[in-house]
């Protein structure tokens, strides 16, 4: 039996096959490689990953169906983890067709290959913390309503969880879904803050700060992501549980997160004391569709999976910097 591993190449997913892999699974990973960011890194990724025998790589964009049925088409699947998207709040604001393609109509893709299936028990798909939207409710809890998203990708991640509750309850796909709270650590996505941070201050430039540094993130370690996702995985939802929707369908979510918010500007001097270096730190105004603050309630995947993170920012990023410096060679 085959596990499929959608966005492959991506931070989140490179982790995922790797531990996968440690475990003697077997893994297809798909990936389109798109260009979003450095491609090179995809690919860095893939290579440690094709070191393994029992990893298979195919590039396949899901959001053209035929590839996706071409790609998977004899394969015996037990599950598919779901974690390609297109990524990024700001991004979205500027190209919003990516996200509708990518993150609809390949969602759906991904759901019609599962409901297809007749070997698959479980599909786990990403959501985001970001579907919370402006809510000022803290922590973030999944009942919470999560209906006024400030950004186009929040909207469409919030758009997979309805599209998947329905495919659970028309026919019975049992489903999990995990909002993700702000990942971090080696071989991590270089349009997210640590890394930006990171790289300017290497290179003797200003980092931005918005909202004159009155932020705070729930900064999540990416083993303890890659820890929760296995930990689901392997307990699929079943009919008759009650869920986040008040309804007997097969699909939960969970937040998934480190469980303490940091404030942006503690993060920045973690990360200075990690360098060895001072931070240019330039004040800005809040970025549309940018939220203040994110803490994610994790106590249901403690509850029905033990699940709780482990690693702090003091840990966690020390390890990022000195990955960071080894990978560029600095």
């Amino acid at each position: 039996m085959t596990i499929l591993v959608t966005g492959a190449a991506g931070f989140i997913g490179m982790h995922v096959c790797a531990e996968l892999l440690k475990r003697g699974e077997t893994v297809l990973g798909i990936d389109n490689l798109n260009d979003y960011y450095d491609p090179n890194l995809k690919s860095a990724r893939l290579h440690i990953l094709a070191e393994n025998n029992n990893f298979t790589f195919t590039e396949c964009d899901f959001a053209d169906a035929s590839a996706l049925n071409n790609v998977t088409r004899g394969a015996k699947l037990s599950s598919i983890i779901h974690l390609g998207a297109q990524a990024g709040v700001r991004y979205s604001i500027e190209n919003p067709s990516a996200y509708i393609q990518s993150n609809l109509v390949g969602h759906a893709n991904i759901l019609e290959l599962s409901r297809n299936s007749d070997s698959l028990d479980h599909l786990v798909y990403a959501s985001s913390s970001s579907v919370y939207g402006g809510n000022t409710k803290l922590p973030f809890a999944v009942e919470d309503r999560a209906d006024t998203p400030v950004s186009l990708y929040a909207a469409t991640k919030r758009s997979n969880e309805l599209l998947s509750q329905s495919y659970a309850h028309l026919y019975g796909l049992p489903q999990t879904g995990l909002r993700f709270f702000t990942v971090y650590g080696p071989w991590g996505r270089p349009d997210m803050a640590l890394w930006l941070f990171t790289e300017a201050i290497l290179g003797g430039k200003p980092i931005r700060i918005f909202n004159h540094g009155d932020m705070a993130r729930d900064f999540t370690y990416i083993d303890d992501i890659t820890s929760g996702i296995l930990a689901v995985l392997d307990g699929p939802p079943k009919q008759g549980q009650s869920n986040a929707f008040g309804n007997p369908a097969p699909h939960k979510i969970y937040n998934i997160g480190n469980n303490k918010p940091e404030p942006l500007l503690h993060l920045v001097d973690v990360l200075e004391q990690a360098l060895g270096m001072k931070a240019e730190r330039q004040l800005e105004d809040m970025q549309p569709g940018d939220v203040k603050e994110t803490y994610a309630d994790t106590a249901a995947l403690e509850t029905d999976f033990g699940f709780k993170a482990k690693t702090s920012i003091d840990v966690g990023i020390p390890i990022f910097v000195n990955w960071y410096k080894g990978f560029y060679r600095l």
